[in-house]
């Protein structure tokens, strides 16, 4: 699938978004090796910790589905910048594909590409489990 496909898919799941407080609209589209693809929207709630961002709500649709490998994501808002994941997005993409291709994009139709690796240097995955600091299990 090309990225302006999976961008187009991510808009349109843009357009389903909750975001009564912050009026931040996010669209993510998923594509599994499979061909698949998973969409997420933000769904926002007035104890905002509870609120859950569009790039997780499709990876744990994928996931809900029983897929595990994926291929590409795409992230689109409202906004004229890059949409980029958070944090925490970012560590649950890497735990199931460091190498995957993140497309970010515009309200302007732009988009740049990164390796989902790349957001997140120094992650923590699951060789960090049960080491300690100097390498030791602990």
């Amino acid at each position: 699938m090309e990225d302006k496909n999976l961008l187009a898919c991510a808009n349109k799941a843009k357009e389903k978004a909750y975001a009564p407080y912050s009026g931040f609209r996010v669209g993510a589209a998923l594509l599994t090796r499979e061909g698949e693809v998973f969409s997420g929207c933000n769904v926002e709630n007035s104890s905002y910790g509870l609120t859950n961002c569009a790039e997780r709500t499709a990876v744990f649709s994928a996931v809900a589905a029983g897929y595990r490998d994926f291929l590409a994501l795409a992230v689109t808002s409202d906004s004229v910048g890059f949409t980029f994941p958070c944090g925490a997005c970012r560590q649950v993409l890497i735990e199931f594909n460091p190498d995957m291709k993140i497309i970010m994009g515009n309200i302007n139709d732009e988009y740049i590409v990164e390796r989902a690796g790349d957001l997140l240097p120094h992650s923590f995955d699951k060789e960090s489990l049960g080491k300690g600091r100097l390498g030791k299990n602990v």
